[in-house]
């Protein structure tokens, strides 16, 4: 007995056969077009061998190897896969999926799990590549204030710094997985089958068996409370408005998610939430650590950046719009459709540039470095919104997903050189 299952480039099943249902017990249409092949293998192997098994077979025209499979009901079994590349519109027109065919084996099969995956593990679980999204406004903050606020370079506390950096960090994580743990709890990502791998539709942590509900809990509550600590200590050394900068931004990351607030079904609250959690309350926290001064550019100084993460929050949810729909997940793309949220990118991206322009000219003196990146940065995000405006509604529209980031991260870091130039 064989088990034949095929899927798009994204993984999400398109047949699934009767030996298949025998396999791994789940009935066809428990399946086919609502979940992905990844909830067949245990998470590990997933992170570490799968990508690996479809690269060769579409180099090479198949792939054969041994593995270990997952049932419906969480046993498994060994087996013999061969994953070959599908082409439903004919070669010419390009690969459209895979198909896996596997027979069971009496063998043992032992899958050996390197270590730099248990690390993958962990950086999927608080999704640590997007960092860069608190981080960067942190530097911004602290370039601000050596080069624009303290008279004597001497004074710039770099413990303070350092703490205040790694605080804002953890608060992000903590929000990361308390986000994930209540879209799996309300089932926000169980009725997403149309995300884009490593880009939206949450970290999928929870799905691929790499941390349980209640260890998601955990783990996000054990990092906010890091982060708290970390935030206490620098209240008591610097004063109480860095608690209560601190405690905004726990609220916005916190809230995003979780009832009954749930700022992402609040119409457009909870991209404005993240704007100002991953902009101006940064900035403005990072400035008051390290001078004990806070002013109106200690907001502002963060809010080109905060605007640029909040159009990667808004392009993120193009993909996810269908299914949030489902469970009340009001967010701008479900509130006003995909294309007219096409013209929604373009304000907030014109917004960060008229932000970064008010800049300019509320510094003393000009910088120029700002000034060109300010243009740079607008004709980057105009590049990306042309891609947006013809692939909107296709997966092509991940290549803008993967812009989006970038641009908003060689901002905030070039913003940062810019300001220590200056």
């Amino acid at each position: 007995m064989k088990s034949v299952i095929t899927c798009d480039m994204e993984g999400r099943i398109e047949t699934f056969s009767k030996g298949a249902e025998q396999f791994f017990g789940y009935h066809a249409e428990e399946v086919v077009g609502k979940e992905r092949v990844s909830i067949f293998s245990p998470g590990e192997i997933v992170l570490q061998n799968v990508p690996v098994w479809l690269e060769q077979a579409s180099k090479e025209g198949e792939y054969v190897t041994k593995t270990k499979f997952v049932r419906k009901d969480g046993s498994t079994f060994n087996a013999r896969i061969r994953v070959t590349p599908t082409f439903a519109n004919g070669k010419a027109n390009g690969q459209t999926g895979y198909c896996g065919v596997t027979e069971a084996i009496d063998e043992e099969v032992e899958v050996p799990i390197k270590w730099t995956t248990k690390l993958i593990r962990v950086l999927a679980i608080t999704r640590l590549p997007f960092i860069s999204a608190v981080a960067m406004p942190a530097f911004i903050g602290g370039a601000y204030a050596y080069h624009y606020l303290l008279n004597d370079p001497a004074a710039f506390n770099w413990m303070y710094f350092t703490l205040a950096v790694i605080g804002v960090i953890l608060l992000h994580l903590g929000s990361n997985v308390m986000n994930d743990y209540f879209d799996v709890k309300d089932g926000t990502d169980g009725a997403n089958n149309d995300y884009f791998l490593q880009f939206s539709g949450g970290s999928r942590a929870i799905e691929l068996g790499l941390i349980t509900l209640k260890g998601s809990k955990r783990l996000g509550l054990s990092l906010i409370v890091a982060a708290t600590l970390i935030g206490l200590y620098l209240s008591f050394e610097t004063g109480l408005t860095t608690l209560f900068i601190g405690l905004a931004g726990l609220a916005l990351g916190y809230l995003y998610t979780a009832p009954p607030v749930r700022l992402v079904a609040r119409k457009g609250l909870g991209e404005l939430g993240i704007a100002l959690a991953f902009g101006p309350l940064v900035t403005a926290g990072l400035v008051y650590v390290m001078t004990q001064q806070l002013g109106l550019m200690a907001f502002l100084i963060g809010l080109p950046v905060g605007l640029l993460t909040a159009n990667i929050l808004l392009i993120n949810e193009f993909p996810d719009a269908a299914s949030d729909a489902t469970t009340g997940k009001n967010h701008l793309v479900v509130t006003f459709g995909k294309e007219k949220s096409t013209y929604i990118y373009l304000a907030i991206l014109l917004m960060s540039f008229i932000a970064n322009l008010s800049i300019v000219w509320l510094l003393p003196g000009i910088n120029l470095w700002l000034v060109a990146l300010s243009f740079l940065s607008m004709i980057a995000g105009l590049l990306i919104f042309g891609h947006i405006r013809q692939h909107y509604d296709d997966r092509e529209l991940v290549i803008s997903n993967k812009n989006t980031i970038a641009l908003s991260a060689l901002t905030g870091l070039l913003t940062t050189v810019s300001l220590i130039l200056g």
